[in-house]
């Protein structure tokens, strides 16, 4: 992926891996647009990089999801490159059965239906444009789970399969898909529940502009699937990802 001279947009670029992915590539010479749906996070984004601009909404909404769309293509007719990056994340206590699940639809419609929803909404104009890139970040803990965020993790390894798939789709047109799962980074994706886990956890992981530098420097050297370090070992020795791979053959 060339790194600089694109048109992007961002999902959740208010805070965290969004925030930092957004600031450094309108610092490498992109044309940046943010999303997210609280105005003062986003605010404060563009506070530090005027050249970033941004339009609230909730990707779960179908209307948000319109809107943002129609907006994006309005400001940059030749948009190239979507990274699907907002996410939320809960604990569950599945024991308590249906009770123990109440903020699930939602969280599924975050992590899952609307990346997919909003992806289907670009396609058709990405396959107009020069260099056309879709970028999912999915999770490690959809290929290595944790019991206490059982929903998150069924979203993203859902979202890493649809990935897959949506890359294989492509393959002979013009758009490269990558995936990016991320591993611990120091975001405000569920810091409570981190806490509680374990008190002290909340503070561990990379920092997100660490991240972000890591992840542009594989984009820029054409890496498809960018896992951090020992997680990514971790990973591809699992026997599942190899009969991923191959199933899509």
């Amino acid at each position: 992926m060339k790194i600089s001279g694109n048109k992007i947009f961002i999902t959740g670029g208010g805070t965290g891996i969004g925030k930092a992915l957004a600031l450094r590539l309108a610092e490498l010479g992109n044309n940046v647009i943010i999303c997210g749906r609280r105005e003062n996070r986003l605010q404060e984004v563009v506070a530090l990089n005027s050249a970033i601009r941004y339009v609230t909404g909730d990707i779960s909404s179908e209307e948000d999801r319109q809107r943002m769309y129609e907006y994006v293509l309005k400001q940059m007719t030749d948009m190239n490159v979507l990274i699907n990056n907002a996410a939320i994340q809960t604990d569950y206590r599945l024991l308590e059965g249906i009770d123990g699940l109440a903020n699930s639809p939602h969280e599924i419609d975050i992590n899952l239906t609307a990346p997919i929803m909003l992806t289907g909404l670009f396609i058709p104009h990405l396959l107009q444009q020069k260099d056309p890139v879709i970028i999912n970040e999915s999770s490690i803990l959809g290929f290595m789970p944790l019991t206490r965020i059982p929903v998150y993790c069924a979203a993203k390894a859902g979202y890493h399969v649809y990935t897959l798939v949506l890359r294989k789709q492509l393959e002979d047109t013009p758009i490269t898909v990558y995936e990016v799962p991320p591993c611990r980074v120091k975001t405000e994706l569920n810091p409570e529940g981190r806490k509680n886990a374990k008190p002290g956890t909340e503070s561990v992981g990379l920092q997100p502009e660490e991240y972000a530098e890591f992840v542009i420097d594989e984009l820029e050297k054409g890496t498809l699937d960018i896992f951090y370090g020992q997680a990514g070992i971790d990973v591809k020795t699992k026997p599942h990802y190899e009969t991923e791979l191959m199933r899509l053959k």
